[in-house]
């Protein structure tokens, strides 16, 4: 990894802490932001960056994704996007809202962290990209920053939890953790 990468995550690792810590808008309650000294990552890794092969979805799949609160939120499934990760070939599934920016994909995941090392419901990942995907295009999934949604901080939030085809087998060592 080179040292460029690593202080540009660190640096954005240090932004979202303090938004953490003093913004209005923190997931962090109110009583507790004072006790708040940063929240806990994995060692940046280039292993965990990686290119992923688009399969797109011409006619997106509509799927329903349970809530922490119970509630039902609704997505497109608009690409698979399949790699490997330490030896082993991996799909995600990433979603879109009807209506949201095409150039922006959510994938909600778990793996074998989850619950251990990582927030007990998964983690997210978002990519940007320039307007639709093609078949076959490749793009890059960091799981360096893979994150905890807002409902790990705070019970006041409803976070969509990632699909069973988004459980995967392998440890992804990298982005947000849990203490």
């Amino acid at each position: 990894m080179t040292d460029d990468y690593a202080d540009e995550l660190q640096a954005k690792r240090a932004e979202k802490d303090d938004f953490f810590a003093d913004h209005p808008q923190s997931p962090i309650p109110p009583e507790d932001r004072d006790a708040f000294d940063g929240l806990a990552y994995f060692d940046p890794d280039q292993a965990y960056r990686v290119e992923a092969t688009v399969t797109r979805h011409d006619d997106p799949e509509p799927v329903e994704l349970e809530t922490t609160d119970g509630r039902v939120v609704r997505y497109l499934h608009v690409v698979t996007l399949t790699f490997e990760l330490d030896g082993d070939a991996v799909d995600l599934q990433a979603y879109r809202q009807a209506g949201d920016d095409p150039g922006a994909l959510f994938v909600p995941f778990r793996d074998k962290t989850t619950g251990q090392e990582s927030y007990g419901n998964g983690r997210y990942m978002e990519i940007e990209h320039d307007g639709e995907l093609s078949d076959g295009a490749t793009v890059t999934l960091d799981f360096n920053l893979a994150y905890a949604p807002f409902c790990a901080y705070s019970d006041t939030f409803s976070c969509p939890l990632p699909p069973e085809a988004n459980w995967l087998s392998v440890a992804v060592e990298a982005g947000e953790r849990t203490a």
